[in-house]
């Protein structure tokens, strides 16, 4: 279980701080539907080949964090718009509250059951209980590609932070040709900023000299770290004109240092695409996001259990990356707020092949 509780806690950590969950707000300027466990009345109802309703289960990792907590929403709007009863259970990062939800969900005779786990070998782990069962599953927020035997899976659907990393390059590279970049990186060791510097590493090498990275300092994804890193780089002369902040956090600590030094001309890009980070666009303090919706998620891997289950569709490729949608403060007409689950939806049936 990545060394047990040390990198699982790491991983955790991760997932709320990173590119794909770094805001500690609720709210969202394009606000969606309140999703419920219910069955819309609106919605036609959906049934197995009995005539019997389809009723599917979700396991939460924590519903604390919000990245979770907007991914389950949208998978139960996505539910309401197709007719599907919901039964959404949070193991709160509990291993054993994990396992227990699975096994409600199995004695309740669910149709399907969607997955967020803690770790690829906790997910496995609730995949082979499925099995045993007979009950559908898919998977979301992890590639289970790494594992020798993750048990029988529909499909999974997770950000790729190795393409955010190359896209926030290729972006500022159309942008200022010849740019200097300082980037503003977060912390190493638990993953997810080394799959980051892979797609950075990536573009550079694509873009054969157009950029460069002047400077690479890692800042944790704290907000206070990155502004002192920041200050400390400013102090030491290095010539910069763009920076690449691995997530809101850590870009709003940029900004400050830049305000405090009359630099806040230098335009920083920044990832996720969350609440905050919304904000951050209009008030000038990001220029663009990388922005890769939870809202999609959720509704993804709603599809992917609904597709197989009424319709007998496994999805076209096993794993399914979130798109990455760069935004800008310029023109927000791209953007697909975590909250806005019916944005999601649509986005994915104009662009279902």
């Amino acid at each position: 279980m990545k060394k047990m509780l040390a990198l699982l806690m790491a991983a955790t950590m991760a997932l709320s701080l990173a590119a794909c969950g770094g805001s500690s707000t609720s709210g969202s300027a394009s606000s969606g539907s309140t999703a419920s466990t219910s069955t819309a009345d609106s919605a036609s109802t959906s049934s197995t080949a009995s005539g019997e309703e389809l009723t599917f289960g979700y396991i939460a990792y924590d519903m604390t964090d919000i990245w979770n907590e907007y991914s389950a929403r949208a998978f139960e709007y996505a539910a309401e718009q197709n007719g599907v009863k919901t039964v959404v259970l949070d193991s709160k990062n509990s291993l054993e509250e994990s396992i227990t939800a699975m096994e409600s969900l199995i004695q309740q005779g669910v149709d399907g059951i969607s997955i967020f786990p803690i770790s690829t070998e906790q997910g496995s782990q609730l995949v082979k209980m499925a099995n045993e069962a007979g009950i559908p599953v898919t998977v979301e927020n992890f590639s289970m590609d790494g594992l020798e035997d993750p048990g029988d899976y529909i499909g999974s659907v997770a950000c790729e932070y190795d393409k955010i990393g190359e896209a926030a390059i290729k972006y500022i590279a159309e942008q200022k040709p010849g740019a200097k970049i300082f980037f503003c990186a977060g912390q190493q060791g638990a993953g997810v900023y080394e799959k980051y510097q892979e797609g950075v590493d990536r573009a550079l090498e694509e873009l054969d000299g157009q950029v460069e990275i002047v400077s690479t300092l890692h800042a944790d994804w704290l907000t206070d770290k990155a502004y002192n890193v920041t200050t400390d780089l400013i102090s030491s002369g290095t010539e910069f004109d763009y920076i690449f902040a691995n997530n809101g956090m850590m870009a709003q600590g940029c900004y400050q240092a830049l305000q405090d030094a009359g630099m806040t001309d230098i335009p920083i890009v920044s990832t996720g695409g969350s609440p905050d980070d919304y904000k951050m666009l209009q008030d000038g303090v990001e220029s663009a996001c990388m922005t890769a919706p939870v809202s999609i998620q959720g509704v993804q891997t709603f599809m992917n259990l609904y597709n197989y289950v009424a319709k007998g569709e496994e999805p076209a490729e096993k794993f399914m990356p979130l798109p990455v949608i760069p935004v800008s403060g310029d023109d927000f007409s791209d953007y697909i707020a975590w909250d806005d689950y019916a944005a999601a939806y649509e986005y994915l049936n104009s662009n279902a092949q």
